[in-house]
């Protein structure tokens, strides 16, 4: 009789350590994948295609900064420009209506998702408003080295 509980009990032990692994390994594999959506990546980037229905260059809700809603062939999308004055400097607007393409990727933000844009495109004229790492780039980052030499290191 006491075999047959030794056997039970460490039968159950086994059973509760497997369990826990399991469960520890399911949840590495949700965080890795997590992790994966927070960092950018050139090599998940997608082009996206469409007509801006709105934009806002100084959006309060999640992901601050310049935002334009996109109507895609898939519905429509919030896209992530980042600081609109990299827009601005080099005299790209965009206005409802206007057919775009922006080339970017989906980031975990808070409880969801954005598409971060690293290169919007209206026409001829390509603006990246991010680094090939994803950071949103600044107005000064946009300057030509002579335009920065000439700024004299004010920028």
């Amino acid at each position: 009789m006491k075999l047959i509980i030794r056997k039970v009990t460490v039968s159950l032990m086994f059973a509760g350590a497997l369990v826990f692994c399991l469960s520890a390994a399911a949840q590495q594999n949700a965080s890795s994948g997590t992790q994966q959506l927070q960092s950018y990546d050139q090599t998940r980037e997608v082009s996206l295609v469409g007509t801006v229905v709105k934009y806002d260059p100084a959006s309060s809700v999640a992901s601050i900064g310049a935002h334009v809603l996109i109507q895609s062939g898939s519905g429509q999308v919030d896209v992530h420009l980042g600081n609109a004055r990299v827009l601005q400097a080099s005299h790209l607007e965009l206005n409802a209506g206007d057919r775009v393409r922006i080339i970017g990727e989906n980031l975990a933000a808070g409880n969801g998702t954005i598409f971060a844009a690293r290169v919007v495109q209206k026409g001829p004229q390509a603006i990246a408003v991010r680094s090939s790492k994803g950071f949103p780039l600044t107005p000064a980052s946009t300057l030509s080295q002579n335009q920065k030499e000439a700024l004299g290191g004010v920028r």
